[in-house]
């Protein structure tokens, strides 16, 4: 860091160092020279009516006249007193007008210059003039030159200038912004050497107006060094292509910073450094923000009910299995009850987009009650912008554009794909790996879930606008909306307690950390990965965006919990609060002990299968009343929780939480995150079960396919009998069926690999993957009728033992393929 500014030299020699200065060295009056003047200055010798005329009402004052203000001093004084003089003495003699406006308020004008003041026992009594005359007065005015005590700012090149007041040199200050900001960089005043005319209350606020923008300015140069120390180092070792990063603070941009590469140049071209202000990102579901500010104008407007039955904005029935209604308030808060769903997710570049087509077409089921569980989901978010879209009577991309990006000023910002021409060329590329070529343009076919393009000082504009700091332009929602918008959307009446942890506003994630209240939103596309943060109560905000996802799984999450925890914890540090561990910790940790799955994942179809396949979590109690979770819903790795409160869990060394819903003794959920839970899993569809099930029956399987060559090779060469005729058909078949089973497993191994990288699979491949695995359950038959002919035939316990060991394989790939959907005629995902 550099190190201080400023070294200031104390009149003892001493000498201080800084790194910004406030200069409050106020001014110097510049009095009248009158014998007189100097010594009852502050007494009866003023200057402001304003100031000091309640005291010296209806008194006798003289006016002291000095320059042109001379009459106007003189009328404003009239407005104390009845008994008013103006003494003339070296100042601009009135011309007929104002004589004629001094006389119609009764002022009396006194020529000549004045030589004293008359003083006795200590008190004003009257003017003395130059020819012997004695005017009693009980209080003199005077218009001394106010200059800004400034002189130690020679040194820094700073020189006072003129201040007029009525087209009049009343003194000189020094010349500084609104907030106090000089000329020189580093350098505030405040009160009068600022403002001559400036009084008490206005000096003090401008002193903490200048405060605060010092610690601002302050704050964003350590800031900009904090974050030149973290990310580069954290690109450099992640292999993240590139970083935009921006934070306002109180009204204000703190920092705008750009890191690391646009363009790695991978394709042939020149390398392309990130510019924060140019350099445009795809922001993911950090666009559902936008929807639900959105939402909201029209929820202000009355034109959407929060809580009506979203039925009555569409022009099409979502399927739903509960009888309550579809709300606003549940797609906002991410607790529809639909199961996930990832077909056509993000197509290819140059596909057209339909927003209804892809809300209509193969809807996710609905497996929750509605504002029960937490289940996040990007057809919700699409559905809400699906209703913006009908109720505002254009299409979503422009409602956006019209009601928050241009009003906004984000002139860099689109929702539409392709982008516009004239944004293109501003496009980041993205990054799948750290050595290949950049990915194509993503066309999000649910536009309002994530399709927003955006700058990082765009992200700014949105970020202080929900922050109520709108700047000249028209609020984007009321104090109100904004107040609505950012409170938890859902209570205890419908979460039970899950509502004791962090719950989702209506588009806000809660993310409090320190104790303090954070709200924010993440975005993730295959090769872009952002998230937005806001401090309402500090009036503070960040946006962080990055163009790969590095080497390892997760090295974009931990950059940007790098940032944003790095963040807080810098500049909003805290204790999160240590209500201590309860002595139910180890009764409830038991409850807790089990196997669980997200409840954002699928259950309808096929790719319920990949729960079992990695995708479960167990908690295990440990002895010390704590649980383990394996993997932590959060970190992603093994974490330790103890209990706070009555079903409320705090990672142990951390501050994530997860809270528990039980019912008669069983847990029915775990929400962590706002918008997502832990659901316990049946015994079942527990990996430990059906994983070595799976693995053993298709090692029984593979044995069974490869017994048939086998067995002919062996009787060929050692002349062995043929089996009878009337057992050599279910044998082949049985073979049949074993490799049947084992392609079909095969092939969901390769669909599953490409969905999950969102690659489009074919559903004429699906259905031929569900024919293939029934014919393998077909393959039932021909065993038990090979096992059953084994023992009428007495062939041996040899063969009775092979026999139902291959039985036991096709019914264990048989209960695989029935519990996890891969015989389900539903081949949607």
């Amino acid at each position: 860091a550099p190190g201080p500014r400023f070294r200031v030299t104390l009149g003892d020699g001493t000498t201080v160092t800084a790194d910004r200065l406030l200069i409050t060295t106020g001014l110097i009056d510049e009095l009248p020279d009158v014998p007189g003047v100097a010594e009852r200055w502050g007494h009866e010798v003023l200057h402001c009516p304003y100031c000091h005329g309640w005291e010296v009402r209806d008194r006798a004052i003289g006016i002291l006249s000095t320059g042109p203000m001379g009459v106007h001093q003189a009328l404003m004084w009239r407005q104390w007193s009845q008994d008013v003089t103006l003494f003339l003495h070296t100042g601009t003699e009135p011309d007929e007008e104002e004589y004629e406006q001094l006389a119609a308020r009764g002022v009396a004008v006194v020529d000549g210059r004045v030589a004293e003041l008359l003083i006795r026992n200590d008190r004003l009594r009257g003017v003395v003039l130059e020819d012997g005359r004695v005017i009693d007065r009980e209080a003199v005015v005077v218009a001394p030159r106010f200059t800004a005590r400034s002189g130690l700012l020679a040194d820094l090149g700073i020189t006072p200038v003129d201040q007029e007041m009525g087209g009049h040199v009343i003194g000189s200050h020094i010349t500084a912004d609104p907030t106090g900001a000089t000329e020189a960089p580093g350098v505030w005043v405040a009160g009068n050497v600022g403002v001559l005319t400036e009084q008490v209350i206005g000096s003090a606020a401008a002193g903490m107006r200048a405060g605060s923008m010092i610690n601002a300015d302050l704050t964003a140069e350590d800031l900009d060094t904090w974050l030149d120390g973290l990310v580069p180092a954290a690109l450099e070792s992640t292999g993240i292509p590139g970083a935009a990063i921006s934070v306002v603070h109180d009204g204000e941009v703190l920092t705008a910073r750009g890191y690391g590469h646009a363009d790695t140049g991978a394709d042939g071209g020149e390398p392309l450094p990130v510019d924060p202000e140019r350099t445009l990102f795809r922001v993911g579901s950090v666009s559902k923000l936008f929807t639900a500010t959105a939402v909201m104008r029209l929820v202000e407007s009355g034109d959407i009910d929060l809580d009506a039955d979203v039925h009555e904005y569409l022009d099409f029935t979502v399927p739903t299995s509960f009888d309550d209604d579809l709300t606003m308030r549940h797609l906002l808060t991410h607790t529809p009850g639909f199961e996930e769903r990832i077909a056509d997710l993000i197509a290819p570049e140059g596909s057209g987009v339909d927003l209804r087509a892809h809300l209509v077409e193969d809807p996710p089921e609905q497996v929750y009650r509605p504002g029960t569980v937490p289940a996040y989901s990007n057809y919700g978010a699409a559905l809400a912008g699906y209703v913006v879209e009908r109720v505002g009577g254009v299409p979503f991309e422009e409602y956006v554009r019209e009601n928050i990006l241009e009003p906004l000023g984000m002139d860099s910002s689109e929702f539409a794909q392709p982008l516009p021409e004239d944004l293109r060329d501003r496009m980041a590329s993205g990054y799948a790996s750290t050595t290949g070529p950049a990915g194509p343009f993503e066309i999000v076919t649910g536009p309002p879930a994530g399709s927003l393009t955006s700058s990082a000082t765009d992200m700014t504009r949105f970020m202080l606008a929900h922050l109520g700091e709108a700047g000249d332009g028209p609020a984007l929602l009321t104090p109100e909306s904004l107040e609505l918008m950012h409170a938890p959307g859902l209570d205890a009446a419908s979460l039970g307690t899950l509502a004791e942890g962090p719950r989702m506003t209506l588009g806000f994630f809660e993310e409090d950390r320190n104790g303090r209240r954070v709200i924010g939103h993440g975005g993730d596309t295959t090769l872009f990965h952002s998230h937005l943060q806001l401090h309402p109560d500090s009036g503070t905000g960040v946006f962080v965006a990055l163009n790969g996802g590095g080497r390892g799984d997760i090295d974009s999450l931990r950059l940007r919990e790098a940032i944003l925890h790095g963040f807080t914890d810098r500049y909003f540090p805290g204790d999160p609060g240590s209500p201590g561990v309860e002595a139910t910790a180890a009764e409830h940790a038991a409850l807790l002990e089990g196997v669980y799955e997200n409840s954002r994942s699928m259950h309808s179809t096929f790719m319920s299968v990949v729960g079992v396949l990695g995708g479960q979590t167990r908690i295990v109690a440990r002895e010390d009343g704590t649980i383990l979770v394996t993997p932590g819903p959060e970190t992603l790795e093994p974490t330790a929780y103890e209990e706070i409160e009555p079903g409320v869990w705090r990672e142990v060394g951390g501050q994530r939480l997860l809270t528990v819903r039980v019912r008669d003794d069983r847990v029915e959920a775990i929400g962590y995150a706002s918008a997502f839970a832990l659901l316990p899993v049946s015994a079942a569809r527990q990996a430990s079960l059906a994983l070595p099930l799976l693995v053993v029956s298709t090692v029984i399987l593979l044995g069974a396919s490869l017994a048939r060559p086998a067995g002919a090779l062996v009787r060929r060469r050692f002349s062995l009998p043929a089996p009878t005729r009337t057992a050599r058909l279910p044998r082949a078949l049985r073979t049949t069926g074993a490799v049947v089973a084992l392609t079909a497993l095969a092939g969901w191994a390769l669909v599953l690999t490409r969905i999950m990288e969102l690659e489009p699979v074919p559903s004429l491949l699906l259905r031929a993957l569900v024919g293939a695995q029934w014919l393998g359950v077909l393959g039932l038959i021909p065993a038990a009728l090979v096992l059953v002919g084994d023992i009428r035939h007495r062939a041996g316990p040899g063969r009775y033992v092979a026999g139902a060991l291959v039985l036991l394989g096709f019914v264990g790939v048989a209960y695989f393929a029935a519990v996890f959907g891969l015989l389900s005629p539903d081949v949607t995902y």
